[in-house]
């Protein structure tokens, strides 16, 4: 069956919740795939930040295998003899005491949430059912009922109503807003993307971060990271919040932290605020399995093992320093910006058109696959393990349909 046929069998049988590209893959190695008629292409979305260690790394594949053949699964209601060692070794790395394993980066939001609702009412003394969370406007944690409910964008809430009590948003990257809202003793935390990606790769002001990190120490609220797009060395540090004093109170992780190759999240906090939650309060099936702990083990090895936050920053400023060089005369882009290699191009057009969407499609048809978030930014957001002559070869490719619209 050719790309059409597998495209109509999608349309025909599966809920028309998604409008991706018209390309259909069934292969991945590193920063590049294959689609069924064998077309090779850049994979510049890398699943949105999940394939940091690019696709089917092979000892990450070696470990599922390797688990897979011996145990899968045992729920929690049984210890198995995987499971510590994994939360001892992903504690250890990101500098906390526990870690409450999920499966899903909005679980983890979820969880999040629950863990500092409930640290507000044993710890902080706020009265029962009154505890507020806040959100930045322009965030995007994931689709359940809770995560839209914290949103500002239409296409997410509109038509799902009623929304989650207890939730309030301020503008990212304001400091006076947000401790305006923290001076009410209600406030249990502040939830908050280091860079918002949804959004389209909105990079805070320096020293906003650390100032989070302030407030919500003043304020006795606390700190939220939602890491999962940001988190295992996208921009250049293993953590987004490490470029600054910002160590959050809850660390939110998903999508890279087991290199695309299975389903996997981790909310990471220190024993006085993950031992609010008791035995029966929180959980999931398949929250720490055995095959889950041991993809993630080999996962962020391989980050460490190649240097991948390096090579991060290293090529992501090669992007942003060689796209903002050869565009400079383009008139049809209106920003570059980014960090580390999570990166988007702001078109000088509005969010309701299809520029961006139709610039997609022209850079699928000379060999790169990229994203339109609204209607005039598009992501660049590759593998990790990409080298300097293929990003700029790449960036030939993102050049030439670029000056193709701008000459339009």
């Amino acid at each position: 069956m050719d790309s059409k046929g597998f495209i109509e069998l999608e349309n025909q049988y599966g809920a028309h919740n998604y409008h991706p590209l018209p390309v259909v893959l069934k292969r991945g190695e590193g920063i590049y795939v294959w689609d069924v008629e064998e077309v090779k292409y850049f994979d510049f979305l890398s699943a949105y930040s999940a394939v940091n260690q690019g696709h089917c790394h092979p000892k990450i594949i070696k470990s599922l295998v390797d688990q897979a053949s011996v145990l899968t699964l045992t729920s929690r209601a049984f210890h198995n003899n995987i499971l510590g060692d994994y939360e001892r070794f992903i504690t250890k790395i990101f500098g906390y005491d526990k870690v409450l394993p999920m499966n899903t980066g909005v679980e983890g939001g979820e969880t999040a949430n629950k863990l500092a609702r409930k640290w507000g009412y044993l710890k902080k003394g706020i009265p029962h059912n009154q505890a507020r969370i806040v959100f930045a406007k322009g965030n995007f944690w994931g689709r359940t009922l809770a995560a839209i409910s914290s949103s500002d964008d239409p296409s997410s809430y509109e038509g799902f109503g009623p929304f989650m009590p207890g939730y309030d948003l301020i503008a990212y990257n304001d400091l006076k807003a947000l401790e305006h809202e923290l001076k009410d003793p209600n406030v249990a935390a502040f939830m908050v993307e280091p860079i918002q990606g949804e959004a389209g790769v909105v990079v805070p002001d320096d020293g906003y971060l650390a100032g989070v990190r302030d407030l919500c120490t003043k304020y006795n609220v606390l700190f939220i990271a939602d890491e999962v797009q940001t988190g295992i060395a996208r921009t250049g540090k293993m953590l987004a919040t490490d470029f600054e004093d910002a160590r959050p109170d809850i660390l939110i992780l998903g999508k890279a932290i087991s290199g695309g190759v299975y389903p996997v999240s981790a909310v990471l906090a220190d024993d006085e605020v993950m031992l609010c939650i008791k035995p029966g309060e929180h959980g999931s099936t398949f929250g720490g399995n055995p095959l889950a702990c041991m993809v993630v083990k080999a996962a962020l090895e391989v980050v460490i093992e190649e240097g991948l936050a390096e090579n991060a920053e290293v090529i992501g400023n090669l992007f942003r320093d060689e796209l903002r060089s050869r565009l400079d005369d383009c008139k049809i882009i209106n920003l570059v910006r980014g960090k580390g290699l999570l990166n988007a191009i702001v078109i000088n057009d509005t969010e309701d058109s299809t520029t961006a969407w139709d610039m997609c499609i022209s850079l699928k048809n000379k060999g790169l696959l990229a994203k339109p978030t609204h209607g005039n930014i598009i992501r660049f957001a590759p593998p990790l393990v990409i080298k300097r002559d293929e990003m700029l070869e790449a960036l030939d490719i993102i050049e030439e349909v670029i000056r193709e619209y701008d000459n339009k």
